[in-house]
């Protein structure tokens, strides 16, 4: 007998036995009755002819319907299939109607309708995940695809062999919708055989077919910029872009005719984007840090507008004319390298001994100078940053490693008195009347509100303050003043209400943005200064009237 027919026989009805019905009690009252009552069918002689023709019906190969088989072995006896129950002895149906009775108003299905039971389990519908990920990019739907292979085909049809790279600036700005200062960069990415030429074919190769149609515009620029073998951006990276709005920008023509300035302010940006963007300070600049920071914005705004000084987020030109004039005069020597003295100079001998010790016990950052004992120009610009604001989470960082003298984490007590003792006796020697460190300490207390403080009472017990709390305050800034800016600190303690106005009415604006112009109008009326002690009296006149 093969498989296929034993399964049908599993497949019967117990109904089409005739057994008469047991109660479920009597079932669980007695486990070993259902085997008794099935050795009992068994013995029957009726029932071993049935079995019998099955068996038979099987050997033959005739295909097996239960219902027939059934109905013709009761046929063939004239008589039902014999039940346990002697004629008579059989207990009664109870009185119910038969439009109740489950056996009527259930409608049985044939075994050999509902096949192997193997199948009575009907398979779950395979759901079909849209794909979600891509490696190299998501490819364009077809009606961008298209829209953007016209604008293609408009702009090299009367170009055929390929555009050059100075007719390369329309395809950046219209088709890529990138800064006109990275037409150079995007020319020689796709040039990848240095053939001085860039046809429709290279083009749709890179960009269509490429999947930066589709992505957005930090991809597109880290792509471009990014070497092939490399998963980072070097400050390397960002001198052709950089050379190239040098070339192209109205507001930078002026320093065409001084290269050396050229480069400096180049240098300058880049370092201002990766003090800024770089969070990690090692140097490589992530596709994370890239999305996650605000530069193809100022990108954008620097191609859009002429004013370059306009654009105060890392093109300004005035704020690197600051930068580079003030290390200028720290740099007495002017071998483009600073030592502690030089340093201790800085902002009218506004910082302690002890800060600067830290700076330059490299702390905060390493430098980037290989002269041992000397800062150079990058590592002054992360210094001038974070000293002019210090409420950035940059400045915050640089300053918050330099009180941590042990380095784990947080400011206690006696590391902020430390620094404070010099403040205290430089107060002194100045006649001022000096303020107590308890007197500072609930001060800087009641401006952070550290999550977790304790105590005041007779003994000043352990007070820790986290990164996390100095940068959960707008006023974080003043605590590192406090502790080693003597000029600011007593500057917080009698600011001006005109200038807290100021500040209000334009929110936008940074410590750094406020601090660079004023000094950048301070700078220019001293060169505007020397031209008058030269002779130049229309100058000296035009820069009274300016500031009023």
């Amino acid at each position: 007998m093969d498989d296929r027919e034993m399964v049908d026989v599993a497949t019967l009805d117990p109904e089409l036995l005739q057994l008469q019905e047991v109660s479920s009690f009597a079932m669980k009252a007695s486990p070993q009755l259902a085997d008794e009552l099935f050795s009992q069918w068994l013995s029957l002689p009726d029932t071993g002819r049935l079995v019998k023709s099955l068996i038979d019906d099987a050997k033959a190969g005739a295909s097996f319907n239960a219902s027939v088989n059934c109905s013709s072995a009761n046929a063939a006896g004239n008589n039902p299939l014999p039940s346990l129950f002697p004629a008579g002895s059989a207990p009664p149906i109870s009185p119910r109607s038969a439009s109740s009775s489950p056996r009527v108003s259930k409608q049985r299905t044939s075994p050999s309708s509902l096949g192997s039971p193997l199948k009575l389990v009907t398979e779950p519908v395979r759901e079909v995940i849209p794909q979600f990920y891509f490696q190299n990019g998501r490819p364009p739907p077809k009606e961008l695809k298209e829209q953007c292979l016209s604008r293609v085909n408009h702009i090299f049809e009367d170009h055929l062999d390929g555009l050059k790279i100075n007719e390369f600036k329309l395809v950046t700005k219209d088709i890529c919708r990138l800064p006109s200062f990275f037409s150079s960069a995007l020319f020689r990415k796709i040039d990848t055989d240095c053939t001085g030429i860039v046809t429709k074919d290279a083009f749709i190769k890179y960009w269509v077919d490429g999947n930066m149609l589709t992505a957005d515009a930090e991809t597109q620029i880290f792509r471009i910029l990014k070497q092939s073998d490399c998963k980072y951006l070097t400050q390397a990276n960002f001198k052709p872009v950089l050379q190239d709005l040098l070339a192209t920008h109205p507001g930078l023509e002026f320093l065409q005719s001084t290269p050396e300035f050229q480069e400096r302010y180049a240098e300058t940006v880049i370092y201002r984007i990766f003090y800024y963007i770089n969070r990690s300070g090692n140097g490589r600049l992530t596709h994370r840090e890239m999305k996650r920071g605000n530069l193809i914005a100022a990108m954008q705004h620097a191609d859009e507008e002429e004013d370059i000084n306009k654009v105060l987020r890392y093109f300004s030109y005035e704020h690197f004319y600051v930068i580079y004039c003030k290390f200028w005069e720290l740099d007495s020597d002017h071998d483009f390298l600073i030592d502690k003295e030089n340093l201790i100079r800085y902002g009218n001998h506004a910082l302690t001994y002890r800060i600067v010790d830290r700076i330059f016990s490299q702390v905060p950052r390493k430098f980037t100078s290989k002269v041992e004992g000397k800062m150079g120009y990058e590592d002054f610009v992360y210094f001038m940053l974070s000293e002019e604001d210090k409420s950035s989470e940059p400045g915050l960082e640089y300053w918050f490693k330099c009180i941590d003298l042990d380095g784990n984490g947080v400011l206690t007590l006696n590391e902020m008195q430390f620094f404070y003792e010099e403040q205290l006796h430089r107060m002194e020697c100045m006649a001022q009347e000096p303020v107590l460190f308890e007197d500072i300490l609930c001060q800087i207390v009641d401006m952070i509100a550290p999550e977790v403080t304790t105590l005041f009472v007779l003994v000043i017990r352990e007070e820790c303050i986290t990164l996390r709390d100095l940068k959960g305050c707008k006023l974080s800034g003043n605590v590192f003043n406090i502790l080693f800016n003597l000029n600011k600190f007593v500057a917080f303690e009698t600011r001006d209400p005109f200038l807290i106005r100021q500040e209000r009415e334009d929110p936008t604006l940074t410590e750094w943005d406020r601090f660079a112009h004023r000094e950048y109008i301070r700078l220019s009326m001293e060169e505007d200064g020397e031209d008058v002690s030269n002779g130049s009296a229309e100058v000296w006149d035009e820069s009274l009237e300016a500031p009023f």
